[in-house]
């Protein structure tokens, strides 16, 4: 089976794992077009049967200890602790501690950002479109990571790059709010409206929290039809997933 992942690109903590799905190809997910082939989003009008294929293949092949958590992404702010004894409501971020917890984001477009401690006992994942960066979802994640900021490394995952984001002014003024000099990732276009950075806006946030190392960014969803889903593309599509865990 082709592998459709890759794992992240950053100076994990021993004992810390985490990785990105691409779209794949018919040898390795079971979803039809215009999800095909590796969805792993069972909100998005594809065959539930599909889907908890592609999830179990991905539990097999990549080892993980347990079975992702599967949130009910809303673009908010909410933080699920993955040790708490009840299961996690409406979320955009999850945080772990325990080795059989895994955190998972699932994007089209949208920013996953993982996280984990210098001393890899704690690690966490937060679904940055837009609407959760403006509301804070990247400092309630690094709040309920409960450990000093600086102890932190990031990882930026696949997102719609600045070329392609779109947004009206509306956008902009959400940033500006909090941070005046957001400006910067924002680019005028010659239809009035703007061109957002979303890697740029997420840095801006982690470094004001005082998360100096980060990694990642760049690889664009829109951009490469190839490898990843995006909804902005496509419209209706797959989703892929963010992953971090604890093997330890």
């Amino acid at each position: 089976m082709t592998l459709p992942w890759f794992e992240a690109d950053w100076p994990a903590p021993r004992g810390v794992r985490a990785l990105s799905t691409l779209r794949g190809d018919a040898r390795s997910g079971g979803s039809k077009t215009p999800y095909g082939c590796f969805n792993l989003g069972d909100h998005v009008g594809d065959d539930p049967i599909a889907v908890a294929e592609n999830r179990r293949r991905l539990k097999v092949a990549a080892g993980l200890p347990g079975e992702p958590a599967w949130l009910s992404q809303m673009h908010g702010i909410g933080v699920a602790d993955l040790d708490s004894p009840t299961a996690p409501g409406p979320a955009d971020a999850a945080i772990a501690r325990g080795s059989s917890k895994v955190c998972a984001i699932l994007t089209a477009d949208c920013l996953p950002v993982v996280f984990a401690t210098d001393s890899g006992d704690t690690v966490a994942a937060a679904h940055a479109g837009w609407r959760g960066l403006a509301a804070g979802v990247i400092e309630a994640t690094v709040r309920a990571m409960d450990v000093p900021a600086g102890s932190l490394v990031a990882w930026l995952g696949p997102a719609i790059g600045p070329e392609h984001f779109e947004v009206g002014a509306e956008v902009r003024d959400a940033f500006l709010v909090a941070d005046p000099k957001a400006g910067e990732a924002f680019a005028p276009n010659n239809r009035g409206r703007f061109m957002a950075d979303l890697g740029m806006l997420a840095r801006r946030r982690l470094q004001a929290l005082g998360v100096s190392r980060i990694y990642g960014g760049g690889e664009c969803t829109f951009a490469r039809a190839d490898r990843y889903f995006s909804h902005r593309r496509d419209g209706t599509t797959g989703r892929q997933a963010t992953l971090i865990w604890r093997e330890r």
